[in-house]
């Protein structure tokens, strides 16, 4: 995999409607990968006869590993390093394919100069469906003038 360069936003960089986004296509190894690290060896994700039996027809990724996704927007991209996350909701409304290119996307919904936290409306699009919904708090550094690359 390929990483994209950090990006670091101090609080005072963001605004409403601040927002960044990262593009995945989800490979067989991912699934692979993201059992082994996670535990969750359900075979919905890594057999294809038991999957082929279930109403999705074949496997499908962790929802955890598209809410990873997130994740890594917030912690690499906005706001990047020094973020702090402090919680996290999340919905999924449809199952996530090997193959299927994944849109995980966080835009600035509100600021709180309290504690400078910041609530982020989150989602997850996978070939033009809407696979994930949410929304995030976190902290963010203080400062200013610090958005780009890291």
């Amino acid at each position: 995999m390929t990483f994209q360069p950090l990006r670091t936003y101090a609080y005072d960089d963001l605004a409403i409607g601040t927002r960044d986004v990262l593009m995945r296509t989800v490979m067989e190894t991912d699934l692979v990968d993201f059992a082994e690290v996670s535990g969750d060896v359900n075979p919905i994700h890594l057999s294809e006869d038991y999957a082929a039996s279930t109403r999705f027809g074949g496997r499908i990724a962790h929802g955890m590993f598209t809410a990873s996704l997130i994740s890594a927007v917030i912690g690499s991209r906005m706001p990047g390093p020094g973020a702090v996350y402090l919680s996290q909701t999340l919905n999924f409304l449809a199952p996530v394919k090997i193959g299927d290119v994944v849109c995980a996307s966080v835009e600035v919904v509100e600021k709180l100069d309290k504690g400078r936290r910041v609530r982020l409306a989150c989602t997850c699009v996978a070939d033009g469906r809407a696979v994930l919904e949410g929304d995030a708090w976190v902290s963010v550094p203080a400062g200013s003038g610090r958005a780009g690359t890291a």
